[in-house]
This record gives structure tokens, sequence and C-alpha cells, in this order.
């Protein structure tokens, strides 16, 4: 079997797009390949005394509409590879509503939940002065990511401004309110994907609070989403994570679920009360994907979805929580199958929307209510789900390729402009 490699998956998605828009060869030839690779050694001191050497990466994929945009991740199985698919799609999905950004990804290999606090504060200051060469308010605005938080990203803004000498708050986004973060953004991501689920759900003449969900993945982003879809009235019967699954038909009592995993020891759904366990998290993932319900919200990783297993998918709809869980071969055939797919650079741009809001509220030194946060960000989900689906239905296309004729289109036309230095 071929490994899977998502910087391949990648190039793979923009080359068909290319192909069906008649994508300028030379242009495309430049969106094939990332502006700039940095790979850093990040030694330090483990809480033991000895010195351990980490690897780490911040890609930046494309700049041409703005200064670039991407999270940071730890994780023992990141890659360069990874986080170059992980920039390209970032581009995309900044350009698919709209917003002034290039796209950017970092990493470190690393098994966080093997580290003590003082060692991931270690970790953290001694990558952002290694990549500190390349990000910046102007240049690269770093975000959380799997396994990073507000405190990792509160470690980075103060690195940095240690380093510069001035604090410099809008050098990344996802960071506590107190020291200029934004109302909503720790939870962006999973109402940006209710907002578009909500949408398809009135294109397809569906009720919410007759509908079923099952969710992969219940960190941020996955129970964020439970959150707010469970708030519209869906109900939510399959939710997994790092420690398995836990499935109720009747419905999950979410409010209660998240308690618990904010509440418990290793944060996860271990040890809740209120459905059945799987406790082996290959098989309680195997078997989420394969439910019988109206909504599939796959949030944990890429690479979920495959040519293997989605035959035995049943979802009337799709929503990717996370970045690139579904292959090219399994898209061809869910769309056989009629499965309405909300892809990833649409579903879960609620993060980087309210990122963007974050930033500019940092530049300007002045912050927004709530309020007007969630009606802006109502505003672009909507008409970037609106957009999109009008280009599916006048190119007779599933939403993954109308989201990216959408988003290629409008990269080509700031590359197109803008020309080539020098």
């Amino acid at each position: 079997m071929t490994a899977f490699n998502p910087w391949e998956m990648a190039c793979q998605q923009l080359d068909t797009v290319a192909r069906k828009i008649n994508l300028d060869k030379n242009i495309h030839q430049k969106l094939r390949h990332c502006k700039r690779s940095l790979i850093v050694s990040v030694p330090i001191q483990m809480d033991d005394g000895a010195v351990q050497v980490f690897e780490g990466y911040r890609v930046q994929h494309n700049l041409e509409r703005g200064p670039a945009k991407g999270g940071i991740r730890y994780h023992p199985d990141v890659t360069l590879d990874e986080v170059k698919a992980l920039a390209m799609w970032m581009t995309w999905k900044c350009a698919v509503v709209g917003i002034p950004y290039g796209g950017a990804k970092g990493g470190v290999v690393c098994d966080p939940r093997q580290m003590s606090l003082t060692e991931l504060e270690k970790l953290t200051r001694r990558f952002t002065s290694e990549i500190s060469i390349i990000i910046g308010p102007e240049k690269d605005i770093p975000a959380p990511d799997v396994n990073t938080n507000p405190q990792v990203m509160s470690w980075i803004m103060d690195t940095y401004s240690m380093n510069v000498g001035y604090s410099a708050p809008g050098v990344v986004t996802g960071k506590p309110i107190e020291i200029g973060g934004s109302e909503g953004r720790l939870t962006a991501t999973g109402k940006g994907a209710m907002i578009v689920i909500n949408e398809a759900l009135q294109h397809l003449k569906l009720r919410p609070d007759q509908c079923t969900v099952a969710i992969q993945g219940f960190g941020n982003v996955g129970s964020a989403t439970a959150q707010f879809l469970h708030e519209i009235g869906c109900r939510i019967v399959g939710v997994t994570d790092v420690a398995g699954g836990v499935f109720n038909p009747k419905g999950l009592d979410i409010p209660a679920l998240i308690r618990h995993t904010k509440d418990s020891e290793r944060h996860t759904l271990a040890g809740f009360d209120g459905g059945d366990h799987v406790n082996n998290p290959a098989k309680a993932n195997e078997e989420v994907l394969k439910l019988n319900v109206d909504i599939l919200a796959p949030c944990a990783l890429e690479n979920q979805i495959t040519k293997a297993n989605a035959h035995g998918i049943r979802a009337k709809i799709i929503a990717e929580g996370a970045n690139g869980p579904t292959t090219p071969e399994a898209d061809e055939i869910l769309f056989r199958k009629g499965v309405f797919m909300l892809p990833d650079i649409l579903a879960n741009a609620g993060g980087v929307t309210v990122s963007y809001f974050e930033w500019v509220q940092d530049i300007q030194a002045h912050f927004w209510q709530l309020e007007d946060i969630n009606k802006e960000l109502t505003r672009i989900m909507v008409k970037g789900f609106r957009d999109v689906l009008d280009i599916a239905q006048r190119e007779q296309c599933d939403m993954r390729m109308a989201a990216y004729i959408l988003a290629v289109s409008r990269v080509a036309t700031a590359v197109k402009l803008r020309g080539i230095y020098p």
C-alpha cells in the first residue's frame, strides 16, 4: 500500500481544478510550489536535565493576496510535506471566503502529551525564536492548530515581543483576550462549520431538529461544532477522540460531554456515562464514519475518508472540520453516492475569519463586541457558501471543485496582476 502523502494530494487537487478552469500554465506552475519552507532544530533542556532536539517547520505557500496566515501544530506525525499541504490549503481557504491573506503553516515533531508544561514552554519559545526571521504582524501570523492553544500563542507573542523590543500582539491570533485576543476566536471554527451546515440544510430542505450528527474528533473544532449544532437542534449520536468513542442513538448530552472533557484529568471522552463506549480509538473512528446519520463532521486529522471506506459512509452531508480529511479518490465515490460535501476550505474557514478579525483589532488597538464578531462571521460564511453553491450549480460539479474554482481563480488573478519580480 502506497503511503499517504498530503502534499501530493494537495497538488493533485490543484492540478484537477487547473484543468477544469484552463489555468494559465505559468500561474499553475507557480502555485504548485511553496514560496519558502524553513526547517529548524529546536534544542531544549528537558525536566530531567537531558537535552532533546526537536525538528520544526514553517512554510509559506503564497503571499500574493496578503501576509501569510496559518496555524502551528505539535504532533509526533508532523512532516514537511504535511505542513506544505496545509499551507497550500490555507491559501485556498483564505481566498474562498475573501480574507486578504496568503497561506502558511507550521509544526513541530513532538508528542506534547508526554511533555510537561515547562518543557512545552521551552519548546515554544525556542521554536518561535528560530522562525522569528520570517514571522511578524506584516509578514506571517501564526495561530493555534492541533495540540496548540491560547497559552502557546501567549508564549509565541511574548517571545517575539522580547526579540523586537516592544509588545506585538498582532504577531499571532488565538491569544487570550487579556493580551489582545478576540471574543469568539476559541470556538470560531466550530461556529463557522455550523453556519455552513445550516445553509446546506436549508438548501437540501432538511430541518436541524430532525437531523442526526456524527463527529470524528472532539478537540477544539469538534467540540465547538457539536456545541453549536446541538444549539440549533441537531441530535449528536456519536463522537470520537484519541481515547475512543462514545455513542448514543437517542442523542448525547453535549453540554455535559464538553464539561466532562474539560474537567477530566486526561481531557478525553473516557469515563463519560452518557453513552456506550468503544475504547479502541481506531475501531471507534471506523464506526463513527459509518454511522447512519444526516451529517458527518470529520474534525480530526487528514486522510480519514479514503477509497477504502468511502463506500461505507451513509451520511447525507459531510462537513470537513479538519483539513484534508477526504482523499481525491474518496471524493469521486462520495459524489457518485450523492453525498453533499462541505469541503475543508469552506467548512472550517470560520477560524481564519475570526483570526483575521483579531489581527485587525490588534493593529487598530480597537476591539469589537462578540455580537458584532458573530454577525460579521455569519455574513462572510453565508456569502462563501452561496458563492461556492452558485459555481457548483453552474458548472454541475461537486462543492469541493466549486470551492477550488473560486479560490484558485482569485489567487490566480492576484498572481497575474502582480506579475513576476524582477
